[in-house]
């Protein structure tokens, strides 16, 4: 049993007491905030996602933002994506990157007003990257966290949820679009978003003092649908192909890399920080790619705390950056960031504790 030392460098969420008392058994730290990771029942909790409705502490998510009359222009040097359609009530998945075109984070970006933005961010520094970036600039822009805490309805009958909650205009919001409402005079912003393929929205909160009260609003909210607790799900978000910022990226991880280039426009303006970067990438191709691996053996392993070298014969080719039993495929399968030379269909080998596991590079997503 490992307990957690309290400190107030690692801040509970508007939603920790409402998590205890509803059985939380553990926590991961993220972006300096406690996160639920389990509530004792990992295959329980999974298939919750897969066939019902499930309510997340994703508190840590935390917002970064931009408000004042340079908030578009720091927003768009921020971002090496073209924001100059995007709509007040839109998001948008966004690559943040540093001037050597590394992948620094992969935030939504929300849209809030013509001069206020929100970056819903990884877990990564992002708020003193951009008052530095602003400040370097000599922008006139405020960037600041505001009381802003996230709470996910995910599954495929989220959308019941929330719509008993706020009404049935949220069936008929597009992906990464949202509206500023009240949920029983609780100010929030409803997004259809959330870390799943399953579907769902995320109850942004404005006012951290009311967590514990909208946690139990969505609970009771959701009993016809049969709720319950969860977290962003591992084995769904690997099944399902979603990239987890820092945990299968590394230092030099390019966007095109891990399958972002679709969310690239390389012909944004040159200040935007490491376009230039991304350009060459383009132009000289990525050194590695992202690929699925389907690991042998009928025994679940245990979950990386450190990525697994991926050998093509005795060449070291690249590394497994993510383990888990898959219950829908009944494999243990995980994430290659390889060489490109490597291609789906090959055989590898995985190397963890001194032991070579045999496996087949495939395709993502692998569902």
């Amino acid at each position: 049993m490992y307990q957690i030392t309290p400190s107030t460098r690692l801040r509970a969420s508007p939603f920790f007491e409402a998590t205890l008392a509803a059985g939380v058994t553990s926590f991961t730290a993220y972006n300096h905030m406690l996160m639920p990771t389990g509530y004792g029942d990992p295959e329980g909790e999974y298939w919750r996602l897969l066939k019902g409705v499930a309510q997340w502490d994703v508190a840590v998510e935390r917002q970064v933002e931009l408000t004042g009359r340079d908030a578009a222009r720091l927003a768009q040097i921020l971002c090496p994506r073209d924001l100059g359609r995007c709509q007040v009530g839109q998001g948008k998945y966004v690559a943040l990157c540093n001037h050597a075109g590394t992948l620094i984070n992969d935030p939504v970006l929300l849209k809030l007003d013509a001069d206020r933005y929100w970056l819903s961010i990884a877990d990564s520094n992002i708020l003193f990257w951009a008052r530095a970036i602003a400040a370097e600039r000599g922008l006139q822009v405020t960037v600041s966290e505001p009381d802003v805490s996230p709470l996910a309805v995910q599954g495929p009958k989220a959308e019941a949820v929330v719509a008993a909650l706020c009404g049935d205009w949220v069936r008929t919001l597009k992906y990464f679009w949202f509206r500023q409402t009240e949920i029983a005079g609780i100010p929030v912003v409803v997004i259809r978003s959330g870390w799943s393929k399953q579907g769902g929205f995320e109850l942004f909160l404005m006012d951290g003092s009311r967590g514990v009260e909208l946690w139990n609003i969505v609970a009771e909210a959701g009993r016809p649908w049969d709720i319950g607790p969860g977290n962003p799900n591992a084995c769904e978000r690997i099944e399902s192909g979603l990239l987890s910022w820092g945990g299968d990226t590394d230092d030099a991880t390019n966007p095109f890399e891990v399958r972002l280039a679709r969310y690239l426009d390389l012909e944004v303006p040159d200040d935007v920080i490491g376009i230039a970067a991304l350009r060459r990438v383009a132009a000289e191709g990525p050194r590695r790619h992202q690929l699925g691996v389907v690991l042998e053996g009928d025994a679940p392993a245990t979950p990386l705390c450190r990525w697994a070298p991926i050998l093509a014969g005795k060449r070291r080719a690249g590394d497994l950056t993510n383990c888990v039993w898959s219950w829908r495929l009944q494999r243990n399968i995980g994430f290659a960031l390889i060489e490109t030379a490597s291609r789906p269909g090959d055989r590898v080998e995985v190397l963890r504790a001194g032991t070579r596991i045999p496996g087949r590079l495939v395709e993502l997503p692998f569902l």
